[in-house]
């Protein structure tokens, strides 16, 4: 029985692809969410920083040009950071692998295993 991970994806990134290819090496069914064309809604992206155990901000592509023109010098509160994700999902840090309750961000890609043991 093949393990179900869930990716969170663009195709134009490398990592992703790369991460993409890590799990379906181990046998896995890879369900891949193009964040960028469905953005998660902010309960979705809630559940996956709790999965991850980090905070809003860590999940934050720091050097995307919307964030530097406009957020670089702000503090917001955890919710304010989801709903800037859900807004901009460019901003949201990739590729993000989902199994069962945990998940990790795949950089190095390698760490997209990890979350199989």
């Amino acid at each position: 029985m093949s393990k179900k991970v869930s990716l969170f994806y663009n195709p134009r990134c490398a990592k992703c692809r790369e991460a993409y290819n890590e799990l379906n090496g181990e046998g896995c069914e890879v369900e891949l969410i193009e964040y960028l064309k469905n953005t998660p809604t902010e309960s979705e992206l809630k559940e996956v920083l709790k999965k991850l155990g980090i905070k809003p901000q860590d999940l934050l592509r720091k050097k995307e040009p919307v964030f530097i023109e406009k957020y670089k010098d702000k503090t917001l509160t955890d919710a304010q950071w989801i709903r800037v994700m859900t807004e901009n999902p460019i901003l949201i840090e990739r590729p993000v692998a989902i199994y069962g309750n945990k998940a990790v961000v795949g950089r190095p890609v390698e760490r997209v295993v990890e979350i199989l043991k």
